[in-house]
């Protein structure tokens, strides 16, 4: 295990780790044994440097004539991202993309587990949808202590989302993933991400319009 403390880690090489591991885990199902630094590269799209760097800032160093060893980095990087045990994870809002995380995520063999989700229509609530529990928001507290659940995911709609805050807080909730398009703001012992599908799409649209144009120009 690497000696190097998670919290010195800057937050875009968390991000690559998580990246990195996924493309490590798919090449080792195909019995690829070692890789190089700028074929990990290649496939995320960045430079060499920048893998040897961000594994360089983990403590692994073990590039050989071969390239680096896939299993023994993916268990590196396991051990830098995953925690001892399992972490449990509820839904707020089971609507359509609250069930599609909620498939997506649990086929995953993670070591996060959505466990349970909460929304306030009576169709939903008392039912299992896709073999999680789905409760009343009336009960968020009580079910997060009983279920010792460390991080919600919300994907309420918008309108819905600031009331959530005073809640999320209140159940000593310790994650927030935020898909509503309402920057939410937690205080520091919550560690939050905003993730608004439509800003980043808008953003991948316009610079594809500025491409259009800039092609028809030339």
């Amino acid at each position: 295990m690497s000696n190097v403390s998670n919290s010195n880690i800057p937050e875009k090489t968390i991000e690559r780790l998580s990246e990195y591991r996924r493309s490590l885990l798919s090449c080792h199902k195909q019995g690829i044994t070692h890789i190089f630094s700028h074929v990990l590269a290649g496939m995320h799209g960045i430079t060499a440097v920048q893998v040897r760097r961000d594994l360089m800032l983990i403590g692994f160093s073990s590039d050989t004539k071969k390239g680096y060893d896939v299993k023994v980095l993916i268990e590196f990087i396991n051990n830098i991202l995953d925690s001892e045990s399992v972490m449990n994870i509820a839904v707020i809002g089971m609507g359509h993309l609250g069930q599609a995380i909620t498939k997506y995520f649990n086929s995953k063999g993670l070591k996060l587990r959505i466990v349970t989700a909460f929304d306030i229509d009576p169709q939903k609530v008392g039912t299992t949808i896709d073999d999680i529990p789905c409760y009343h928001m009336n009960q968020f507290e009580e079910v997060v202590s009983s279920m010792d659940i460390s991080i919600v995911v919300i994907s309420s709609p918008t309108r819905v989302a600031p009331t959530l805050v005073v809640p999320i807080i209140n159940a000593g909730i310790k994650g927030v993933l935020n898909f509503t398009s309402a920057p939410l703001h937690f205080p520091p012992g919550i560690v939050s991400e905003n993730y608004d599908i439509t800003t980043i799409l808008e953003k991948v649209a316009y610079f594809v319009k500025e491409r259009d144009e800039n092609n028809n120009k030339n």
